[in-house]
């Protein structure tokens, strides 16, 4: 089936909802890439939680540069001392998260041959198993590694922010989600596309 192209995509948008209209018409097209290191992903999602931009930048260079190559291969993740992680600015429980992620990739298989089989509920069930990472660490792989166009990353605070501002939402918790998740449904199969739009529109 051949690949929708970008106008398609976004005439759809607009009929399917009319409040995409301005994002649409002032926001550039999202761009895909994909990243088919899905353990170094995993990684580098883990060291970004809950840090800005920059502190992630920063503590996942001085991470890099504790191994031959600036690459964390698991079996040197796992032998490391966590007091050397430490000292690359993680955190006791991030440093743990980092070496479950590296025994993981020894005891299955998370080559993006593997991977990019599965469908996302299918991942998300697979990957959350690993102590650290969460459905929403596992969603943003979906979206920007894996490129798959119809993820809804409903817990994520910019995409919840973006959508009470546009759809005027007044609800919190529950009510905020199942309002969210309502209103995505006028957007299948291109959540992630919309997405994308909210987070540069926000």
């Amino acid at each position: 089936m051949p690949t929708p192209s970008r106008d398609y995509i976004k005439r759809y948008l607009i009929a399917r909802d009319k409040k995409l209209t301005p994002l649409i018409e002032s926001i550039a097209f999202p761009t895909a890439r994909r990243n088919r290191d899905i353990y170094a992903v995993l990684l580098r999602s883990i060291i970004s939680q809950q840090l800005s931009g920059k502190a992630a930048d920063t503590i996942h260079a001085r991470f890099l540069q504790l191994f031959p190559a600036q690459y964390p291969h698991p079996e040197l993740l796992r032998k490391i001392p966590l007091t050397r992680l430490r000292r690359a600015g993680l955190s006791r429980q991030k440093a743990g998260y980092l070496k479950n992620i590296a025994k993981f990739s020894q005891d299955d298989d998370l080559s993006y041959a593997v991977l990019t089989r599965q469908s996302d509920a299918a991942l998300i069930e697979h990957l959350t198993q690993i102590k650290g990472v969460g459905t929403w660490t596992v969603e943003m792989l979906l979206m920007f590694s894996l490129n798959r166009r119809d993820v809804f990353a409903v817990d994520d605070l910019g995409i919840q922010n973006a959508m009470r501002r546009l759809y005027r939402i007044d609800k919190q918790g529950k009510a905020l989600r199942l309002t969210m998740q309502s209103i995505a449904e006028r957007w299948r199969p291109y959540r992630t596309v919309v997405c994308k739009y909210l987070w540069q529109w926000r």
